[in-house]
């Protein structure tokens, strides 16, 4: 097993606040990073989260406020900071493309392409500004983009192009051997199907006119800027150091995994991949796709004003109840819906009458039937342990949820049937085993929920460690329904 770790977030625009599919992402790379900390110690395990300024998008939204592109980026790179502080996400950097560090390594990976695989041609195609992208006729959904169902625009000028058709049938082993493995097994046969369609070289700079003069200059020509994808796929290098072939990015590259939403995937998945093949690079072992969230059935956006904030959640609701959701109740790879009912039904029945009960319950008797003073050993479970961590390993976040949640339902299922209050009447010793085994238990949900929810992994596993064991204060606040 390699000693080190790296994993990445996708660096998402910053033309506008986060929302729950953002928090999505940040999460569940958090659990993986959280959970490889806890094999190979915190040295050894790099998380790089950020954003992306360099965008189009970026330009046009800081035009229609009214305020300088860098205002905007600053502004909303900053929220979105903020978000990482309010989910508890334990990234180890936050990098951002409009960084010197970034420029300079960009341009250095651009130079280390092989000269043969770039070069310059006037050309005509169909424009996506929110995708960032070019689409064939062919592509289109009744003439939209079938990402943003807009009209592209039509655009005419001479760019450089990168020579993606002279790595089709390289890519189509890579991906098809796992060499560069995709989860899940849907999204890679997705990209077997796109290369091999095949492959078309694309454009990877724009005028200095046309991208307003925002972004990265290409080298040695300061009449183009780099396309935003060639720039933005190169964070996860740039970011470790690249430019001056550092400490860092001789540690922690090639990334272990990339974590992105089910959009991106050809970004990653082929133009990524091509790039660091032509500039003789490792490639990346994993990309894990995951869906988005709909809400009540209907995609997210602004239009129809139906965006859900993360923020919000996390202030009503508490942090680890967010971080709950995502995992437990959304699907890792799926779409899945959202509704506010849906969440606050969940947090009832999973969190407030469930764990948080159980801890109550437990405390309560231990301190009530033996002032605190309960004498039980705790141990590890191991095979609950690497139940849950094998869960983890293959990306089955929801699974390993629901195997901590079979655990609290065991530990109600044993207060019921032994019935505590009434046994204490009669059978001490047994009181004691029965207390000793929920304590036990308790102290394993704990430890299991450690990259899951973090705070309250902490509160449950100090309470049972705790002597005098004391009543524990509510871990989710009761609402009303």
């Amino acid at each position: 097993m390699k000693k080190n770790f790296y994993i990445t977030t996708a660096i998402p625009y910053v033309n506008a606040r986060p929302h729950i599919g953002h928090a999505l992402e940040f999460v569940q790379a958090d659990v993986v990073a959280r959970h490889e900390r806890l094999q190979r110690g915190d040295a050894n395990v790099y998380f790089l989260t950020g954003t992306d300024d360099n965008s189009l998008k970026n330009v046009q939204a800081a035009e229609a406020a009214g305020v300088s592109t860098q205002q905007l980026v600053d502004g909303n790179a900053a929220i979105f900071e903020k978000l990482l502080a309010a989910l508890d996400i334990s990234n180890d950097q936050f990098f951002r493309t409009a960084s010197e560090a970034h420029f300079l390594g960009a341009q250095k990976l651009w130079a280390a392409c092989k000269p043969e695989d770039i070069y310059k041609k006037k050309y005509k195609g169909l424009y996506c500004v929110g995708c960032e992208v070019f689409y064939s006729e062919s592509e289109l959904a009744e003439g939209k983009c079938p990402e943003h169902q807009t009209v592209p625009e039509r655009i005419e000028e001479e760019n450089y192009f990168f020579r993606l058709s002279s790595y089709q049938q390289q890519l189509e082993e890579l991906v098809a051997t796992d060499a560069y493995k995709i989860i899940p097994e849907s999204r890679k046969n997705e990209v077997l199907s796109f290369i091999r369609s095949g492959l078309q070289d694309f454009s990877i700079s724009r005028s200095v006119a046309r991208a307003k003069g925002w972004g990265v200059p290409v080298p040695g020509d300061p009449s183009q800027i780099m396309y935003v994808w060639f720039d933005a796929l190169s964070n996860y290098i740039t970011a470790l150091g690249y430019a001056n072939d550092g400490d860092r990015y001789r540690a922690f590259w090639p990334a272990d995994a990339h974590v992105v939403g089910k959009g991106i995937i050809r970004f990653h998945a082929v133009y990524w991949p091509a790039m660091l093949l032509s500039a003789r690079i490792a490639l990346p072992k994993k990309l894990f796709v995951h869906g988005y969230i709909n809400v009540e059935g209907t995609k997210m956006s602004k239009s129809l004003g139906n965006i859900v904030d993360p923020f919000s959640l996390v202030e009503h609701f508490g942090t680890d109840a967010v971080r709950f959701f995502l995992l437990r109740h959304v699907h890792p790879v799926e779409d899945s819906d959202y509704s506010e009912e849906r969440f606050r039904e969940t947090y009832t029945a999973d969190l407030a009458n469930g764990l948080g009960n159980l801890l109550s319950r437990v405390t309560t008797m231990v301190e009530k039937y033996f002032d605190g003073k309960l004498d039980v050993s705790l141990k590890e479970d191991a095979p609950f342990q690497r139940r849950v961590s094998q869960f983890i390993e293959v990306w089955e976040f929801r699974s390993a949820m629901l195997a901590i949640w079979e655990k609290v339902s065991e530990c109600d299922q044993l207060v019921d049937a032994e019935k505590p209050w009434v046994i204490v009447k009669s059978d001490t010793k047994r009181l004691e085993a029965v207390l000793g085994e929920l304590v036990i238990s308790l102290y394993n949900i704990g430890l299991a929920l450690r990259p899951f929810m973090p705070r309250t992994a902490n509160i449950i596993t100090a309470a049972m460690q705790t002597r005098p064991l004391v009543k524990a204060e509510p871990l989710f606040a009761k609402i009303d329904l």
